[in-house]
């Protein structure tokens, strides 16, 4: 059995029908992940390659998750921006990590154009950061972490907090870690110990996990550590 099959779909843009690749469930394979969950699979079939679905006839791409209709205004909008000089590519089969690079940045320009949810923003850009890490470009990962992060945080701020997104809140944390902000880290993974509302007891281990391992390495270093509390 292979390990893509061929997904009919239609196009929210100018309604063509184009065929899509996915991995089968029984080849997702995830050998390890890393502490913000980038994952890495086994084989190297990653279906993190596949998520974004291009319309080879207009070049309009779009997640599972992101806008799943069109205005007429936000049609033409896209014409103007970017469509109307789209030459016709096709990433309907096996794609290299520059092409599954190529996809996202597209889906993340339709995204600005659909005016697609900041919560699914967020998401392309880091999964942009992602690749990139993939390719060893520690520059624009960071760049698209900082994206990311930017982003995240303001999904958090504009849905209220739910007392639901923990899995939010550690990433925030473990974003402002990985780019060098520890105290931000700390005050984030606090956050996820402290609040009694927050009952996921992964993400409580994970912020607990995090913040201790960034209070020895500041101690280690003789640097400065705004304390925060953490609950036993």
């Amino acid at each position: 059995m292979e390990p893509l099959y061929q997904s009919a779909i239609t196009c929210i843009c100018c309604q063509a029908e184009f065929q899509t690749s996915r991995v089968r469930p029984s080849f997702k394979r995830v050998v390890s992940r890393d502490t913000d969950f980038c994952a890495y699979y086994k084989d190297g079939i990653n279906p993190d390659f596949y998520v974004v679905r291009v319309c080879p006839s207009c070049g309009f791409a779009t997640t599972e998750n992101g806008t799943q209709q069109l205005t007429d205004v936000k049609r033409r909008y896209y014409y103007e921006r970017f469509g109307s000089s789209w030459v016709n590519r096709d990433y309907g089969g096996e794609r290299t990590l520059e092409q599954a690079l190529d996809t996202y940045k597209l889906a993340l320009l339709c995204a600005q154009v659909a005016g697609t949810s900041e919560r699914v923003m967020a998401g392309l850009l880091h999964h942009i950061a992602w690749l990139y890490r993939y390719m060893g470009n520690k520059a624009q990962e960071e760049r698209f972490l900082q994206f990311a992060l930017q982003s995240y945080t303001t999904v958090y701020e504009t849905e209220g907090g739910s007392v639901n997104d923990a899995k939010l809140m550690f990433l925030i944390g473990e974003l402002n870690r990985l780019l060098g902000d520890r105290n931000a880290a700390v005050r984030w993974f606090a956050r996820v110990v402290n609040d009694k509302r927050i009952v996921d007891a992964t993400m409580i281990r994970a912020s607990r996990d995090q913040w201790q391992l960034l209070r020895e390495e500041m101690k280690q270093e003789g640097l400065y550590i705004e304390e925060e509390r953490l609950n036993a």
